[in-house]
This record gives structure tokens, sequence and C-alpha cells, in this order.
């Protein structure tokens, strides 16, 4: 409260906002200092426009089938498995990041599957997707 000098004997109740405006004051400081001044993201690519030397992908999804008597198909066609790198090489010569899909007949041991993917591997395809659909 303030008071006056003077001839007046009456006191007028006056509200000191000094205390507030120090208070605001504080409040504004700790909340610049709590909030961050600058925000991190994620890294991200963004997605780029295709280049006019970059070949187009093959249009369809290749899958290999392992039948129950040892047969492979290369999609629909049968396969021997001794030409099986060589068909891999022709259609992925330029697609090597091109993921292909295994399918194997579910009364077939793994070692006959993983000759197909040795295989696979050897041509340089590194995503193999096994495919868990019955034939």
């Amino acid at each position: 409260m303030a008071m006056t000098t003077g001839g007046n004997t009456r006191q007028r109740a006056e509200i000191n906002v000094t205390p507030m405006i120090d208070i605001l004051l504080v409040l504004l400081i700790i909340f610049m200092v709590v909030l961050p001044t600058s925000s991190d993201g994620l890294n991200t690519l963004i997605p780029q426009p295709p280049r006019n030397d970059q070949k187009e992908t093959p249009p369809t999804d290749i899958v290999i089938t392992v039948n129950s008597d040892k047969t492979i198909r290369l999609n629909q066609q049968s396969v021997p498995l001794a030409n099986l790198a060589q068909r891999l090489q022709d259609l992925f010569k330029d697609h090597a990041s091109q993921p292909i899909f295994l399918r194997a007949a579910p009364d077939l041991e793994f070692g006959d599957v993983a000759v197909v993917i040795d295989i696979a591997k050897g041509v340089g395809l590194n995503r193999i997707a096994l495919m868990t659909t019955p034939l």
C-alpha cells in the first residue's frame, strides 16, 4: 500500500504490481529455459524423381516353388536345378535388389530348400522371402 503525504489525511489503497511483474518475469524465464530451442526429427529420405538412365524393374514377382518331388518351378515354368542359377542371372541381371519369393512343399526337409536359397545368394540375390502359403 502506498501512503500519501500532504494535507489529505485519507489513505488510499493501491495495488503494488511490482511483485506480480517479478513473478511474471521469473515464469517467463522458466518457460524459455524449459522449452527446447531446436527440435530434432528423424532422418528421412525424400522420394527422388526417377532418373532417365534408370531401368524399369520387371513387372512381375518371381516365385520359386520347390515341389514335394524336388522339382523346381520358376513362376509356372519347370526349371532343372542345374539351370536355376543361369535363369536367375538372366532375370535379375539389372535388378539384383528386387526380392524373390520362395515357396516349398510342407513335407520337404529344409536342406532341400536351403540348396535353392544358396543358389539364389550365389547369383547375388539377397532379398529372399519365404512364403508360408501351401502349394
